[in-house]
């Protein structure tokens, strides 16, 4: 996260209060934004308002970074309340706010959190950027409550389209479709429902990517803890497509691993899981689905991006998505 943006994010959250608990409240709403991350949704807002023709400096500048600000704190909580769904270790190379302060405590950061969030929208004072926000909530609970029913109910007769359905609710929208909305309603520009097709596409390269770093990544790059899908019996198009053809010996020792919750799983026998998964031809058949979906996403969406009055700047935003659906680390 760019330091003005990470600014503007902490400017919205307090700092001291009346009563020492409280100052550790506030220590608590710092935290996950503090770690730094990425940016990207908050990049890609941004380049998608330069694009239109926001020039930085301006009022509607301003509102730009209203709206990234908002897009980081609807990230922070998401991940605070994820971390807990999913029983994670870490967050950002620290171990996940939970488990520093127990999860009644985290769940109340996060619904704070997402408090601060509308507060940042109200300050971009942008026209339908509120409902924006709202479409944005909406489809990554959704997705988000697909993963963990599947999850829950033990879950592992599932299709390619279930996996691609999930994804498109749960990453695309926050990852991709709405930050380009929202960088196109800054600038006082109707967002075209093209928009939408090209953000699925491109939020299901990028999730695709992700699962195949999550299992052969390189854990220096990568960033996050290696297997931790596993770990999480998250459902991922690799696993899915190597359930159709392993053998039933080895399909057998996995779904007994996928039945017990993680402290309970054998790190030894995932990791001759994650052995298998490698070996397999699904890796690179997931791969081959990223870049399809990458492909298609990147033509839609330098076909919306035709209508953009700033050449350069359009190109420049064409240019950091291909980077971010194609990644390698």
């Amino acid at each position: 996260m760019r330091p003005e943006l990470l600014d503007r994010v902490l400017s919205l959250l307090p700092e001291a209060g009346p009563h020492p608990e409280l100052a550790r409240f506030y220590g608590m709403l710092r935290d996950y934004p503090r770690r730094g991350g990425k940016g990207l949704r908050s990049e890609l807002l941004l380049a998608g308002a330069r694009a239109y023709g926001v020039q930085e400096g301006t009022p509607q500048w301003d509102s730009a970074l209203w709206l990234a600000a908002g897009v980081e704190l609807f990230q922070n909580w998401v991940l605070i309340h994820d971390d807990i769904e999913d029983d994670s270790e870490e967050r950002r190379g620290r171990p996940a706010l939970h488990r520093l302060h127990g999860a009644a405590l985290a769940i109340n950061a996060g619904d704070a959190l997402h408090a601060y969030m509308w507060a940042a929208v109200a300050r971009a004072e942008v026209s339908g950027a509120h409902e924006e926000f709202l479409a944005m909530v909406h489809r990554t609970a959704e997705g988000q409550h697909l993963d963990l029913a599947w999850v829950a109910g033990r879950e592992w007769g599932l299709s390619e389209a279930d996996y691609l359905q999930m994804v498109g609710l749960k990453t695309a929208y926050y990852t991709v479709i709405v930050p380009l909305r929202l960088g196109g309603l800054a600038a006082g520009a109707t967002p075209p429902d093209t928009l939408t097709p090209a953000g699925l596409a491109l939020g299901t390269a990028f999730q695709i990517r992700d699962d195949v770093l999550n299992l052969a990544g390189d854990a220096a790059k990568y960033g996050k803890e290696i297997a931790g899908d596993l770990l999480e019996g998250k459902r991922t198009l690799i696993v899915l497509h190597w359930l159709g053809q392993a053998p039933e010996d080895q399909i057998a020792v996995f779904l007994d691993q996928m039945r017990r919750e993680r402290p309970d799983k054998d790190p030894e026998v995932i990791a001759q899981i994650r052995g298998w998964l490698l070996e397999s031809g699904s890796v690179d058949y997931a791969q081959r689905a990223a870049q399809a979906h990458a492909e298609t996403g990147l033509r839609l969406l330098g076909e919306v991006l035709e209508a953009a009055p700033e050449r350069e700047a359009a190109r420049a935003l064409l240019g950091r998505v291909r980077e971010l659906a194609t990644r390698e680390a």
